[in-house]
């Protein structure tokens, strides 16, 4: 990806095997073997909160929502290959990183976000979770939703991550489904193609708090904290591999293999979007059904429109991605408030051996099963949610870019002229972006 070419003036020259191969050259680029943390995150992006806020966008605008998905990409893409960049070149995750570049109280403001936005996400994931199940097995909603939260939390403690990682990777071919849903329904695709290429956009409060959605439920805090955290973790794991501050002749190789792993997974997860838009908009617009107040609504106005087939896959999808994302939640929030406290942390570790790293992550999940019994209406609070994330995600991002073109950090690998530009440009479409929501909010009152 020429975003993380590496300039060769910036680095030293790569160590000489006897045989005359660089260290870097003898790793050849496999571009399935290289997918992994990007992949990942991108699959997780399209969490039950996701397709909630993408099923409301679909249904409230029908086609007129689906630029949003090709819009969002590149500003997505650039960002997560900030983050990526950041845990491969030092060695340590978000929050440690920060902690260099600012003082502790900056740090415990961007954590303290963190945990509020991943324990609502978790909360209203689960709750949708449990409804789903119910809409497929019958049953009580609470119970499911317990189970499966216990089932994802024994994972992640007792599953080690060299193991764990394999299962996520796996899961994320659950998001197929949206695509089966879509074309098991009648696609107008010439006005589908026209609505996406020059669509007609209003400046009024409903469109741009749907917006403020999209890009939140888009460009989330949590896959920020995430796939920094991974790459920290596959250094860890591998002998072979290091941070490339210290080992700079590895550069050449890890950047391309992230550029190539982040943009693959982000457009991945932006096209599921796509599609989860598409399948409700020729659905549920199209029948007159502009609101979604339930997941067993969105579900169930499928059945009578598109057949049990579509019903089924919607329901178990639901079910599937946030197995996916429960655990990039709370695992996020867990590196990112012990990386602050000086806490280890890692998937690979034992329960004894990072106790409180565990300790956070069964927290997040248990707060979230709490929530649970409230009167949480779990597909608006999904959607609520991702507008939460719109804003609050501002503050941290411009804390990231900051610490991404920080050479007394990044050394010789910096963010890249291209990422400084788009990370940026993401910063402040994510703050214009929340600004109009609130001056029509305002208006409004």
């Amino acid at each position: 990806m020429d975003i993380d070419k590496v300039e060769i003036a910036r680095e030293a020259p790569a160590p000489v095997s006897p045989a005359g191969t660089t260290m870097a050259g003898r790793r050849r680029f496999n571009p399935f073997t290289a997918l992994g943390p990007g992949l990942i995150t991108g699959a997780a992006d399209e969490d039950p909160g996701g397709i909630a806020t993408h099923s409301q966008a679909g249904a409230q605008f029908g086609l007129g929502m689906l630029w949003t998905a090709f819009a969002t990409y590149p500003f997505m893409a650039a960002f997560q290959s900030v983050c990526g960049r950041i845990g491969r070149v030092t060695g340590r995750g978000l929050a440690a990183n920060i902690g260099r570049a600012f003082p502790r109280w900056v740090v415990l403001s961007v954590v303290g976000l963190l945990l509020l936005a991943n324990v609502l996400n978790i909360a209203a994931d689960v709750a949708a979770m449990g409804e789903a199940a119910q809409l497929v097995f019958g049953g009580n909603r609470h119970v499911f939703t317990l189970g499966l939260a216990v089932f994802s939390l024994l994972l992640q403690v007792f599953v080690p991550y060299h193991r764990y990682v394999g299962f996520l990777k796996w899961m994320t071919l659950a998001l197929f489904s949206y695509v089966a849903v879509a074309f098991a329904t009648h696609i107008p695709w010439t006005e589908v193609v026209a609505q996406t290429l020059a669509p007609q956009i209003k400046l009024d409060l409903a469109t741009a708090t749907v917006v403020v959605a999209v890009f939140g439920t888009t460009i989330s805090p949590y896959l920020f904290f995430w796939q920094a955290a991974e790459e920290v973790e596959d250094v860890a794991l591998r002998p072979d591999e290091h941070p490339l501050t210290e080992h700079p002749e590895e550069a050449e190789y890890e950047l391309k293999r992230i550029g190539w792993d982040t943009y693959l997974g982000m457009a991945y997860g932006n096209g599921i979007g796509f599609f989860v838009m598409l399948a409700t908009a020729a659905t549920l617009h199209s029948a007159g059904i502009t609101q979604i107040d339930t997941a067993s609504q969105a579900a169930m106005a499928l059945r009578p429109l598109a057949g049990d087939l579509a019903f089924m896959l919607f329901a178990l999808g639901i079910i599937a991605t946030g197995l996916l994302a429960v655990p990039v939640l709370a695992a996020s929030a867990a590196y990112a408030l012990s990386e602050a406290m000086g806490w280890k942390a890692s998937l690979e570790s034992r329960f004894s051996e990072a106790h409180g790293f565990y300790g956070v992550i069964g927290v997040a999940i248990l707060a979230g099963v709490i929530l649970d019994y409230s009167p949480l209406d779990p597909i608006r609070a999904l959607f609520w949610s991702a507008v939460i994330n719109g804003v609050i995600a501002v503050p941290l991002m411009a804390v990231i870019m900051l610490v991404a073109t920080r050479r007394s950090i990044m050394g010789a690998f910096t963010a890249t002229p291209v990422q400084r530009i788009v990370g940026w440009a993401a910063v402040a479409i994510m703050a214009a972006a929340s600004g109009v929501m609130f001056a029509q909010m305002a208006g409004a009152f």
